[in-house]
């Protein structure tokens, strides 16, 4: 069974070990890598938490498993803005203040901006009821929203449409200093000249919202076949190479009702923190110190075969900066295009004109939490198309 498989009974081998853009040797680095993958904040069903809604669901067992990992991948995100990608979580040991802020952002009560009732409430502006499974494109939409209620962080989220990345579009939503690219793909799509599409970014610069916010993007990507039929010598290496870069907060996939939040690989294998373990809601009040050690796998994440993932999985990528953003761009022109000649995603200059019109978000003028105005937002968003592309 693959799924049995642990990080820590890695073979002695000189295969490199990847986890979100660092490199590790395991016969020499072992330790270290088990601190950085110890350190990613894991977020599992929890029990007895106050009933979503008030009176709806007091575990999100059986059915929260999607979510919980579109936290882990926001919360690595939050951990690369404000600890930076090098941050490693000792146990027992004094944490900064940025790092309680970020967990109380997603403890399992209703006034977190990220939370399991938080998410599951505006889950049903994109048609899921409380308690439904969900797939990635609807928790991508989900933070989306709830990000613009979240004046702490001031995160962007751009999630991409239709397996295409908008550099027009992204101009008129992010400030130019944290602009990034996301991308889809079903192996089959193209990539345009980046260094036009970085051009364009440049040139329209007055058109960019002020306010200097990071970004996060969730990237989806759709396989035109089953993974088993797939070259791991073609195909395989465009999906691992992002692992590679930098600005990778990691990957959302699995199989059919079963997702997992994937973080590195191995040779042939993915790494993967797992959801499903149900624990005790932890509650903490605002501004205390919250309880953690919950928070963090302490015994080694698993590992499983590429071949047994699923064909949709979602990316998510942090650019903190203009630097981070040109950084990526290169790397994508260097390891994605050049060296294979495959094309893995399609990136366009301007919005397609079959395509509704643009709306960038704005929060509206309300002092709440965003699941509080489910229907005011959804008039933001009514314009992009919604699609769900996990297989279900």
């Amino acid at each position: 069974n693959v799924f049995s498989e642990f990080l820590e009974d890695l073979p002695d081998t000189n295969e490199p070990v990847w986890i979100l853009g660092e490199c590790y040797n395991v016969k020499t680095e072992k330790s270290e890598l088990l601190s950085d993958v110890h350190s990613k904040l894991w977020f599992t069903y929890r029990k007895k938490f106050s009933p979503i809604g008030g009176t709806g669901p007091s575990s999100d067992t059986g059915w929260g498993c999607m979510l919980r990992c579109g936290q882990m991948i926001l919360a690595q995100a939050l951990v690369c803005q404000h600890l930076g990608r090098e941050w490693r979580w000792v146990a027992e040991g004094p944490q900064p203040t940025e790092y309680q802020r970020i967990l109380h952002c997603f403890l399992d009560r209703k006034d977190s901006c990220y939370s399991i009732h938080q998410m599951a409430q505006m889950g049903v502006g994109e048609g899921k009821s409380v308690g439904e499974w969900y797939g990635p494109n609807t928790v991508a939409q989900v933070l989306k929203k709830l990000a613009l209620f979240d004046d702490w962080n001031s995160l962007a989220v751009y999630v991409s449409m239709d397996n295409t990345v908008v550099i027009e579009d992204i101009s008129k939503f992010f400030y130019l200093s944290c602009c990034c690219c996301c991308f889809c793909t079903d192996y089959k799509m193209y990539v345009q000249s980046l260094s036009s599409a970085r051009s364009l970014a440049h040139s329209d610069r007055e058109a960019v919202l002020p306010g200097g916010m990071a970004q996060f993007s969730l990237l989806y990507v759709k396989f035109n076949h089953h993974m088993e039929c797939i070259s791991s010598d073609s195909d395989y290496f465009l999906f691992k190479e992002c692992f590679k870069m930098p600005q990778s907060c990691g990957v959302l996939g699995g199989k059919p009702n079963l997702a997992y939040y994937f973080i590195g690989f191995i040779d042939d294998e993915l790494i993967y923190l797992d959801p499903h373990t149900t624990q005790l809601a932890v509650d903490s009040e605002t501004g205390t110190p919250v309880h953690d050690q919950s928070y963090h796998c302490q015994r080694s994440p698993h590992r499983m075969k590429i071949t047994s993932l699923e064909p949709s999985v979602a990316l998510g990528f942090f650019c903190r900066s203009e630097e981070d953003f040109d950084g990526w761009c290169s790397q994508v022109q260097q390891e994605l295009v050049r060296k294979r000649n495959l094309r893995l995603f399609e990136l366009v200059e301007k919005h397609p004109p079959h395509w509704p019109p643009f709306v960038p978000p704005t929060k509206p003028d309300v002092q709440t939490t965003g699941a509080e105005f489910i229907e005011s937002t959804d008039k933001l968003f009514e314009s992009e198309e919604e699609f769900e592309i996990l297989n279900v």
